[in-house]
């Protein structure tokens, strides 16, 4: 998945409120008053220390940046960053950057001169960055400039005219009107024409500072414009109602065409080229702070761009201080007549887009509201999208109309985004292992906040759909039952307690959604990165968790009852688990033991549901069937707790049940080591070639055992091979398929199917030498990475056609079943990619010869910097082969080979 700002020579900001704010002055909606206290919302915040930040530029084309306000551009921009918020897009994130800095230290050695031409070449791309930032100021400023002389051009004949018989204007309001207008203009055009022929005649020692402290001392105009604008803007509208000759000026207003506004329209209203000082009085500030992230603190312009910034940011504050009052005491009685029971991120489906929504639950409505901008504290801003009052509320859709199916995205990207987080983690931890600079860190931070949220954005699929008395309906996406559950459960019972419907006022809206800043308990999207509190995140577990489900107790009456398991990965939760229906009881007894991989993973949850086998009574909510919940809860995976090799019994009560568990974790250092095994006999961790040579066949029995029974009746079981077996079932077919157990078939006849899948990967996995062989499997790597389609074929055929015959025969007899499975996707939910995730690192995985296990067992267990990215490379050799139509066989020696896999 590109982001959103490859390649993009151009600057935008993040989730600005004054971008809706100017579309809703172009529709010339709302009052004077309530337009000037939204544009003192504009003005809270805006430093650039809090948040304020730029997109970076793209590659060096000849193109500078632009910092020069398209309104029909920014409405788009908008629109996009309303879709993937809270990406953090500063100039230190640059994708062309980061990637080259991080590119040449990685080539350099250590050692003194190596370091110091590092050095150099981030300060040469570093002044090299400025002058972009230069260039874009300069274009943006003549932009700018025409908007000034638009305002003025009409002032001269308009006063002319106050002195006629036939006035438009009277002088008091033509100076009202455009009151300190000509003055703006005056010092932004000696700024403009300081700053030119020093861009032009630029070197790395060029001096700008001067100007930019010059331009700061005299915001003392800015601050008189803005306190003049209500009244100008209210003046302006009066006089349009009164005079149509003004109405039709202030409309037609012409704009000088610059190289910026070549795709503007040539015409601004009055209203619109007013607000333009107030927009600029924030961009200036930000632009000023990205100039000076690009000037060396040993450039004569460092000392005098920070003091015009602390300048810009004082003068941001005062106004803040006099518009925050002001609003704060509309919320006062924010408590008086509702509490707030919960509030979460949620993502919301809308048009078939995902947005991420702050969602509140007060005792007597549910209110979905969309956060502004990602900064703390009283800056913080909430849009309400909208309301429904407990009492209107219901999760069923009263027309029965099939629901909109949920549009998903492919596990490709997901996977992608999981990897880059991996590796982007991995190199924070390297950097802080180096102690270098904060600096390098901060700019791994953004890029690692950037594909969390993306990853949160696009993973959720399973709905939640509420609809108010009059049918409409609104959906959330979440990938947990167990968050789901929680959120109805809580609805459910505070629907107890209203009665009355309600509607709200525009004014009491607006309070309420104003107090949800102090009222919030969820601060951050559930990112690991936006953990406060914590110097180094927590690593989670990675690694695999082996969990025993015993029995549940506590029950009143016998029901069906099965048990799912869900763990925490990159943010979000996932059903790991599933066990059997045990039937009729109170005391269900399954003794079920299940292997499930860790991703990072901190918290284990575990729902109870009931079982109807009755079609008619099955709940019919969220487009699904579904069965009853009667009981959840979790318990965090502690890496001290668990970090021994012994079994660790514990209980989760849930609703009056009490479920009891048994948990046992082996991390990746042990989990991923190949060892051959010590048994003159059996299948298990033998040689294949011994295998086949000992049974005289092509493929081992043991695959071609589970391959048959798998396609007998497991074709469309949802999740096959990724849904974890029971483990007691697994090591039972694996004794029997050891002692040569003639009764095996008649076993596998009756075990679950998710038992049989899990026994095949097994064999595999404990294989002392991968299908793929230790030897290969470093020019698979390397072939799978070439970027010419036709030199990566040549490669990976003649790697594959290089396999040990045992080894080939039975991979081809995998691939064309895995093919099958993967046919009925539709049924299985199996694509090709979730298979090659699945058999990638089980088919690919070499010996280990060196032992990576922590030679001090109390630390912290950890994921190695590569795991994820040689895991990828696995996932993509298996993906190429599986997506070939049909394997080309040159050599006629192997075609014999290939077209003999009768056994």
């Amino acid at each position: 998945m590109m982001r959103i700002a490859d390649g993009l020579p151009r600057c935008q900001h993040r989730s600005l409120p004054h971008l809706k704010l100017e579309e809703e002055r172009r529709n010339r909606g709302g009052t004077v008053k309530e337009k000037t206290e939204r544009m003192g919302v504009l003005l809270q915040g805006c430093s650039a220390e809090e948040g304020w930040v730029t997109q970076p530029y793209g590659p060096f084309t000849g193109t500078p940046p632009t910092y020069g306000y398209d309104a029909d551009r920014a409405e788009e921009q908008r629109r996009h960053h309303d879709i993937l918020p809270y990406i953090d897009d500063s100039p230190s994130a640059s994708p062309h950057l980061s990637s080259k800095s991080r590119g040449s230290r990685d080539t350099l050695s250590s050692g003194s001169l190596e370091s110091s031409k590092s050095t150099e070449l981030d300060l040469e791309k570093g002044l090299e960055m400025r002058k972009w930032v230069l260039s874009g100021i300069l274009a943006s400023e003549e932009t700018y400039l025409s908007h000034l002389e638009a305002l003025l051009l009409p002032m001269k004949p308009l006063k002319a005219a106050a002195t006629t018989s036939q006035p438009v204007l009277t002088i008091p309001q033509i100076e009202t009107i455009f009151f300190k207008v000509p003055e703006l203009y005056e010092v932004h055009k000696e700024f403009y024409d300081g700053l030119l022929p020093r861009v032009q005649q630029w070197s790395h020692h060029q001096r700008v500072g001067d100007l930019f402290q010059k331009q700061a001392s005299q915001l003392g105009v800015y601050r008189a414009f803005v306190d003049n604008y209500e009244v100008a803007v209210e003046t302006a509208e009066k006089c349009c109602q009164a005079n149509t000759q003004f109405a039709e000026i202030s409309e037609n207003l012409k704009v000088r065409s610059t190289k910026d506004l070549k795709d503007q329209s040539a015409k601004n209203s009055l209203e619109t080229l007013l607000y333009k000082p107030v927009d600029r009085v924030t961009r200036s500030t930000l632009v000023l702070h990205d100039l000076l992230k690009h000037t060396p603190c040993s450039h004569p312009d460092h000392p005098l761009l920070q003091d015009a910034l602390r300048i810009s940011q004082n003068f941001l504050s005062s106004i803040n201080e006099e518009t925050t009052p002001r609003r704060q005491s509309m919320t006062v009685k924010k408590g008086e007549n509702r509490q707030l029971l919960k509030d979460s991120f949620m993502v919301e489906l809308v048009e078939g887009a995902r947005k991420l929504r702050h969602v509140f639950l007060f005792t007597d409505l549910l209110l979905c509201a969309k956060l502004k901008k990602q900064i703390g504290g009283k800056s913080q801003q909430y849009d309400s999208k909208w309301y429904i009052p407990l009492s209107d509320l219901t999760f069923q859709n009263a027309d029965d109309s099939e629901p909109l199916p949920i549009p998903q995205v492919p596990d490709e990207e997901l996977d992608a985004m999981k990897v880059k987080i991996s590796h982007i983690k991995s190199e924070i931890q390297r950097e802080k292992r180096a102690n270098k600079g904060s600096k390098v860190i901060d700019r791994l931070r953004k890029k690692l906040s950037e594909q969390e949220s993306l990853l949160l954005l696009t993973s959720p699929s399973m709905a939640l759909r509420v609809h108010n008395r009059n049918g409409k309906g609104y959906m959330f996406l979440m990938s947990s039952d167990y968050e789901r559950a929680e959120w109805k459960e809580t609805i459910r019972e505070q629907q107890k307690k209203c009665f009355k419907s309600f509607s709200l006022t525009s004014m009491e809206l607006q309070m309420l959604t104003n107090s949800c800043v102090k009222l919030q308990t969820v601060h951050h999207i559930p990112l690991t990165i936006n953990k406060e509190g914590q110097e180094d995140e927590s690593p989670g577990l990675h690694g695999f968790l082996n969990v025993i489900v015993h029995s549940a107790s506590g029950l009143k009456q016998s029901l069906n009852l099965y048990c799912t398991l869900e763990v925490d990965s990159f943010g979000y939760f996932a059903n790991k688990a599933k066990t059997r229906v045990y039937r009729y009881t109170t005391e269900p007894k399954w003794n079920e033991e299940f292997e499930i991989d860790l991703e990072g993973s901190q918290t284990l949850r575990l729902l109870c549901y009931e079982k109807s086998y009755n079609k008619t009574k099955q709940i019919k909510e969220d487009g699904d069937s579904t069965d009853r919940i009667i009981g959840k809860g979790q318990i965090p995976l502690d890496p001290q707790t668990l970090q021994g090799k012994d079994w660790q019994r514990t209980l989760i009560p849930m609703n009056g049940i009490e479920v009891k568990l048994s948990m046992k974790f082996t991390s990746r250092e042990f989990s991923l080591k190949r060892m051959p095994s010590r048994k003159p006999m059996g299948v298990f961790g033998i040689k294949i070639s011994t295998v086949t040579k000992r049974e005289r066949s092509k493929v081992p029995y043991i695959v071609r055992q589970c391959l048959e029974e798998i396609e007998r009746r497991g074709m469309e079981e949802v999740g096959i091979y990724r849904v974890s077996g029971v483990a007691t079932d697994i090591q039972a077919l694996k004794a029997a398929f050891d002692t040569n157990n003639k009764d095996v078939s008649v076993m596998m006849s009756e075990m679950d199917v998710n038992a049989i899948a899990g026994t095949l990967k097994l064999y595999f996995r404990e294989l002392p030498e991968p299908l793929f062989t230790d030897d290969l499997y470093p020019n698979f790597a390397g072939g799978i990475a070439l970027s010419d389609s036709v030199a990566k074929e040549s490669c990976m055929l003649n790697l594959l056609l290089s396999l040990p015959e045992p080894n080939l025969v039975t991979f081809l007899f995998l691939l064309d079943h895995l093919k099958r499975v993967a046919d009925k996707e539709s049924i299985n939910k199996m694509s090709l990619h979730n298979l090659a995730t699945v058999f990638g690192p089980t088919l690919l995985r070499p010996a280990e010869k060196d032992s990576k296990i922590p030679t001090n067992p109390t630390q912290p267990i950890s994921m190695g910097d590569s795991w994820s990215l040689e895991v990828m490379s696995q996932v993509q050799v298996l993906l190429y082969f599986l997506q070939l139509e049909t394997i080309p066989t040159p050599d006629s020696k192997r075609q014999s080979i290939l077209f003999s896999t009768e056994v």
